[in-house]
């Protein structure tokens, strides 16, 4: 048996208390157990300069009496945010909320815990413009801002319907949405954001019977590029007649704001068709379906060759897909996707239902990018195209094996999307 004062000085220098890594140990130390008399001690060791983890490992587990030698691994408390949902208890969310932490849902609460390893907890230091109908952002006038996007939520906005500097939201669609993005969590209101650590530009573009024109939609694109917000949610349909040669400002707009790095995510949309509609049938779009609480492409969304990923919208009807055992469009018990909005006029807010549809999957998409990229996963400031990559390859297979039309790389997956590359013992 060994000496404790000898181990000490013979294998390096107790921290009382090292810096944390983002791999999930901490970089500059191993645990080493030791067998001392009476009873064996743990230790932590520094790590020699110009060495490494697995190095350091390999050679303290060839010394005599050293029992064990491991990374000295990080823990982190789970929590469970204390939103009531509709229940009115700590917790009700998860009552409400299947698309989060459901079978089929996008698995955020293990993506929180992740970001919260990261430092950065629910995607803090990301703005994400919502281009919609407006956000119940302000309590100005008549307007209200929502009770769950209280705090240092927002950044300046533009509302390019009326022209003027107030992005207000007159429908509630667009706080819907901004509220899948961003609703603050653990706060004892309603129920939870994907990215709640993120910071919303809402952009208003739609009207409050939530109809556009393309010029007004072109410029919100740019002022959103312009601002460098890191993603733009599109949560939007043209009509099928509508091809690319009908809108190229849009589409010149959308080439404006990848070139500034910008990832835009839009909607499938609803029309059931067997073609994505524009604009997230773009190139430079992120185009998101729907699928419902069963795991199954929704009834009413639009699928074909540019699907690039699924996420969920909810509604009741599953779509007749053959071979899919996850689809059960006899069935009519699937669920909508709730988060805070108005419930009447603005400024009167709940959880209504009937929110449904590739509008509410993508700013399921636009939310998990918001954590991947807060997560640094990626680099401090990654391209479209790497994020976009990034979110296919750690989305979860539908259908059958590998991208298809109907769930195009598969249903986005927070946890995976923001889990830190996987560290073995001995490297």
């Amino acid at each position: 048996m060994l000496r404790r004062s000898l181990l000490l000085a013979a294998l390096g220098t107790v921290l009382p208390a090292p810096a944390a890594g983002a791999a999930g140990y901490v970089r500059d130390e191993v645990v080493v157990r030791y067998a001392v008399a009476p009873a064996p001690v743990t230790r932590a060791v520094k790590v020699p300069a110009g060495s490494t983890v697995a190095a350091t490992i390999a050679r303290l587990r060839e010394r005599p009496g050293v029992l064990s030698a491991t990374p000295n691994y990080i823990a982190r408390a789970s929590f469970v945010p204390d939103d009531p949902g509709r229940i009115g208890l700590p917790g009700g969310w998860l009552q409400l909320q299947w698309n989060f932490a459901g079978p089929w849902g996008i698995n955020a609460p293990d993506a929180w815990d992740n970001l919260a390893r990261a430092g950065h907890p629910g995607g803090s230091g990301v703005v994400v413009a919502v281009v919609d109908t407006g956000v119940a952002y302000s309590d100005r006038g008549r307007f209200t801002r929502s009770p769950d996007l209280r705090g240092n939520r927002f950044v300046r906005g533009y509302d390019f319907v009326d022209d003027d500097s107030y992005p207000n939201d007159l429908n509630g669609h667009g706080t819907h949405v901004a509220s899948t993005i961003a609703e603050s969590i653990d706060n004892g209101v309603g129920v939870t954001g994907v990215a709640f650590g993120a910071r919303i530009m809402p952009v208003r573009v739609l009207d409050k019977r939530g109809e556009g024109d393309s010029l007004a939609i072109a410029r919100g694109i740019r002022f959103a590029a312009r601002k460098r917000v890191h993603i733009i949610n599109l949560s939007f349909e043209f009509g099928r007649r509508v091809s690319a040669r009908d809108i190229p400002d849009i589409l010149d707009a959308l080439r404006f704001a990848r070139r500034k790095g910008v990832l835009i995510v839009g909607a499938s949309g609803n029309s059931r068709r067997d073609d994505v509609s524009y604009p997230a049938r773009s190139d430079d779009v992120l185009s998101v379906g729907a699928t419902t609480e069963r795991g199954c492409r929704a009834k009413y969304s639009n699928s074909g060759p540019t699907l690039d990923l699924v996420a969920p919208g909810g509604g009741p009807r599953d779509a007749p897909l053959r071979g899919d055992p996850n689809c059960r469009p006899g069935e009519r018990t699937g669920r909508d996707i709730f988060q805070m909005t108005f419930t009447g006029n603005p400024g009167a807010f709940g959880l209504p239902a009937g929110y449904r549809g590739t509008s509410m999957a993508a700013p399921h998409v636009s939310g998990t990018a918001a954590l991947a990229i807060a997560s640094g996963l990626l680099g401090s400031r990654p391209a479209p195209a790497a994020i976009e990559a990034h979110l296919k390859a750690t989305a979860r297979d539908l259908g059958t094996p590998g991208p298809d039309e109907h769930y195009g790389a598969g249903l986005i997956d927070a946890a995976a999307a923001t889990a830190p590359p996987a560290v073995s013992s001995s490297g």
